[in-house]
């Protein structure tokens, strides 16, 4: 006996909804996060985090960094765009307004040690690991 699969639009609609949240968890650090604005790219070594963030047409006074425990923060504002008398937008693609960011980082850094440059759109910051976050030896005694 043959069974005849019937497509129904509910049906492939959850299909889709659960491969596309598949994804997502695939494609976050952490599945508690989301992408977002501005994207950012980290990557990392034992003691050390570089995060680079593209942000176009900003300037450094209107970026925001916060670092606290294992969370790092971008935040600032970016402005509209004034369109001439008349005109009116056929696409409007770039963000404006307010906008923040948090990201749980693979550990404690040190918030008194961050070094961060803005250059052509594109911030890099470095982070560094909390003395105190890092694995010490412990040194086992014979009696």
């Amino acid at each position: 006996m043959f069974r005849y699969y019937v497509p129904t639009p509910f049906r492939d609609v959850e299909r889709v909804q659960r491969h596309m949240e598949r994804m997502a968890r695939a494609f976050s650090s952490f599945p508690d996060e989301q992408a977002g604005y501005p994207a950012l790219n980290i990557w990392a070594k034992e003691d050390e985090l570089m995060v680079t963030a593209e942000l176009p047409g900003l300037t450094p006074d209107s970026i925001n960094l916060s670092v606290l425990g294992d969370r790092f923060t971008i935040s600032g504002s970016r402005k509209e765009e004034e369109l001439p008398e008349n005109a009116q937008y056929h696409r409007n693609e770039c963000v404006s307004g307010d906008f923040s960011r948090t990201i749980r980082l693979p550990f404690v850094v040190d918030a008194e040690n961050v070094d961060a440059v803005y250059e052509k759109g594109l911030l890099k910051v470095k982070l560094l690991r909390a003395e105190s976050d890092k694995p010490h030896k412990i040194n086992v005694k014979v009696e």
